[in-house]
């Protein structure tokens, strides 16, 4: 069996047979070109008998028959590619923006990304391949300082043209072009950007987790943004020109028509799912996304006014044509950091789902989700409506049977929330559909068909830091055969950032596995820890956790050894943050504990730390000086720092790389930072 080319590979076997079209009659291995399919009969090999081709006993032939059923028994009454009035007429581009950057026609002989990576024939080789393939090589990361590509398989940033928007449809890219210009920029942004966008086009997974948010001070990252919402664009209008091509050529054939050179659809009709974590966050996505479509696709926007009221602040409503000056506005004055002002200012609901499709000249928004071409939703949202199918039979989630990029932007809050739901949505993507969904069998890809989906399906993780969860997810639930690319940074710390001069003071434990890990972590805290503060007479203890599982087990000791203490959780009421606070302050009560996801939901200013000690470092990093910053500047105060090599991560972003690097390999367990 010949072993399939990879798409690199194939791309350069193209470019030196340019112009050469050789037939071999009898050959039903199809090859990867784009041609028009003559008219003449001899070039069609229609077979009536529409079980060929499958082995009965095989899983493709169960799949086959459950969703074989006439399209008129499907609820909404359309397939996955048909469409509605409004639809008809859909017009591609008869131009687009080939491998090289260059318009091509229809009839040429190069293909898109986009057709390279679907019609890939994936071998048991490849499969088999997937979960030991290792980071093979690293690139320096253009416009940014101390960062790295690495990647699996096939350099593919080593030969790029970073002047070309690799595979991306013409009328995209000059519109992309157009509303920079008229936003004051230059084409594309920069190189970093271009670089992203190519990144996404190559249809590998991605781990971008060095994304400026635009909640923090300075300039918004806008363009990493811009560049999913353009290649979700591309993937969505390259799908549906193939779709009606097809349509059209089919129309013309007739029974003349060979259904296997057209097989171009999935299960359902969405594509794109993005995951966000709050729904002012996807505000911000639609918007863009409607501003970036281009013009002959936006005539109409259906429901905009709802979704201002649903999505939007109070600022937003009745304001939905030129709301850039509410979005940018400056927080109001309040004791809060600012970035808490500007993440949590909006619309904080975080249980939410939009569909979004793409007519003739009419973006639908809250389409339905089984006809939708992209899905916006939380995590929270998704996993409610996956447990909902599982206790309802009426209930399903197919509609995420067939997504082929799914994005997750702003991991880094997601994580504070529950990284846990994330795991199970992408569990639940690419599965076989639970109900027949009146698809036409005869179109729909081989790959969907040997439940392979999951193999084809980008992953763009995108995100100011990464954790062990996040790369967890990546490095095991993220299958794609193209490979994968990572982004690695180097940090400078955030020591520089404490105010009040003193010693703060790093222990590490000794752990020898991740399993031990939160054993080892409590028994030192017990036996090395504790002794010192039990028996102090001075109040002011605050001890800072990173979950809320070690919360748990922190307050349960000091239960146990009658300790004076208060608690301040996520899960804490108002009105015992409220005297809880107060008790600590006037000494009634000597520790506090106080976990980072309670400080970033409310960012609470504790008065009275003297003795802080830090039991798990924040996953994020600006946690660390504010944390810090509660002392109250006596004489007496100390801040103790507990870690082990499993917490380099962490590590690193507070107290810089190359100080985490020495800290986790010294013989030495106790390091002192002063400033």
């Amino acid at each position: 069996m010949k072993t399939p080319q990879s798409a690199s590979k194939l791309k350069r076997k193209r470019e030196e047979g340019k112009g050469k079209k050789k037939k071999k009659a009898g050959n039903k291995e199809e090859k990867r070109k784009i041609t028009d399919i003559p008219e003449s009969h001899s070039m069609l090999e229609y077979d009536h008998d529409e079980g060929e081709g499958f082995d009965h006993e095989s899983p493709r032939s169960e799949v086959v028959e459950s969703l074989w059923q006439d399209p008129d028994v499907n609820d909404s009454g359309l397939t996955e590619g048909s469409e509605t009035k409004e639809d008809v007429g859909f017009r591609s581009d008869e131009e687009d923006i080939g491998i090289t950057g260059q318009p091509t026609s229809e009839d040429s002989l190069h293909l898109s990304s986009f057709d390279l990576h679907l019609e890939h024939n994936l071998s048991k080789e490849e499969i088999d391949g997937q979960r030991n393939r290792k980071f093979s090589w690293e690139t320096p990361a253009i416009g940014m300082s101390n960062c790295k590509w690495i990647g699996t398989g096939e350099n593919i940033l080593e030969d790029l043209d970073i002047n070309s928007c690799h595979g991306l449809k013409s009328k995209l890219s000059e519109h992309w072009m157009d509303v920079y210009r008229t936003a004051g920029g230059k084409d594309i942004s920069s190189p970093k950007q271009k670089i992203f966008f190519s990144l996404c086009s190559s249809y590998r997974d991605i781990l971008y987790c060095n994304k400026r948010p635009f909640y923090l001070k300075g300039l918004e990252d806008t363009s990493i943004m811009d560049a999913y919402i353009m290649h979700s664009l591309n993937h969505v209008f390259r799908t549906r020109d193939c779709v009606k091509k097809n349509d059209s050529k089919l129309t013309k054939l007739k029974e003349n028509a060979d259904s296997d050179k057209f097989r171009d659809q999935g299960f359902t009709r969405p594509k794109v799912l993005i995951l966000l974590p709050l729904a002012s966050i996807v505000y911000r996505v639609v918007k863009r996304l409607i501003q970036l479509t281009p013009s002959a696709f936006k005539v109409n926007v259906e429901h905009m006014d709802r979704f201002s009221t649903k999505f939007g602040s109070e600022e937003h409503k009745g304001n939905t044509e030129n709301d850039d000056e509410s979005e940018n506005a400056k927080p109001l004055k309040s004791s809060k950091a600012t970035d808490f002002q500007i993440l949590f200012g909006g619309n904080n609901e975080d249980d939410f789902m939009i569909g979004i499709k793409f007519t003739r000249k009419t973006i639908k928004l809250f389409s339905d989700f089984h006809t939708s071409d992209i899905i916006i939703a939380s995590a929270l949202c998704l996993v409610n409506k996956i447990e909902e199918a599982g206790s309802n039979k009426e209930k399903d989630v197919d509609f995420l049977s067939s997504i082929e990029v799914l994005i997750i932007d702003h991991a880094d809050v997601i994580s504070m929330q529950n990284w846990s739901h994330v795991h199970t949505v992408i569990e639940h993507l690419n599965r076989l559909p639970s109900k027949q969904l009146g698809t036409d069998v005869m179109r729909i890809r081989p790959w969907y068909l040997d439940d392979h989906a999951r193999f084809y399906r980008q992953t763009i993780i995108l995100g100011l830091y990464s954790n062990p969860d996040v790369n967890a997810s990546f490095n095991h639930q993220c299958l794609n055969y193209e490979g994968k690319v990572k982004l690695i940074s180097e940090y400078k710390g955030v020591l520089h950032k404490v105010v009040p001069e003193i010693r703060q003071i790093y222990e590490r434990f000794n752990v020898d596995s991740i399993v031990e890990a939160d054993d080892a972590r409590f028994d030192y805290f017990v036996k090395k820890v504790f002794p010192r503060i039990k028996d102090l007479d001075q109040g002011g203890t605050m001890l800072f956790t990173n979950s809320y599982f070690e919360f748990i087990r922190i307050r349960n000791f000091l239960k146990s050894q009658n300790a004076s203490f208060c608690l301040l959780g996520e899960y804490t009421t108002q009105s015992d943050i409220s005297r809880a606070r107060l008790w600590f302050y006037e000494g009634k009560r000597k520790i506090m504990v106080y976990t980072e996801r309670s400080h970033f939901y409310h960012r609470y200013k504790i008065r009275g730390v003297q003795n802080l000690i830090i039991y798990s470092l924040p996953e994020r990093k600006e946690f660390y000086p504010e944390i810090v910053n509660m002392l109250d500047g006596s004489d007496n105060m100390t801040c103790t720092v507990l870690f082990s090599y499993l917490d380099k991560l962490r590590l690193e972003r507070i107290v810089g790389t190359t100080p985490a690097k020495r800290m986790v390999a010294a013989e030495k367990g106790v390091f002192v930072f002063c400033h």
